[in-house]
């Protein structure tokens, strides 16, 4: 059996609040650019990664147009180009 291990961020909520996250995509669409993070419930999530002053934050993407379109352009983009 192989197990892949993924990457992983601890992200504090407003509240101080810690969540581990794994980082299952990091891309770019029109100059933005994203973080595709499951939490360990397999729960998925889009956020956007904003720098403010040396910081980086992911900003969750609220609009799901936007993140739906977002996700297509993702998708076409891992079928155009299949990881090895």
């Amino acid at each position: 059996m192989v197990i892949k291990l993924r990457d992983s961020v601890t992200i504090i909520d407003e509240k101080g609040e810690e969540t581990e996250f794994f980082i299952e995509a990091l891309f770019d669409v029109d100059d933005e650019s994203f973080a595709l993070i499951r939490k360990e419930d397999n729960s998925m999530f889009l956020t956007k990664i904003e720098e403010d002053q040396g910081e980086q934050y992911l900003v969750p993407v609220s609009d799901p147009n936007k993140s739906s379109n977002i996700l297509d352009a993702y998708q076409i983009a891992v079928e155009e180009n299949p990881a090895e």
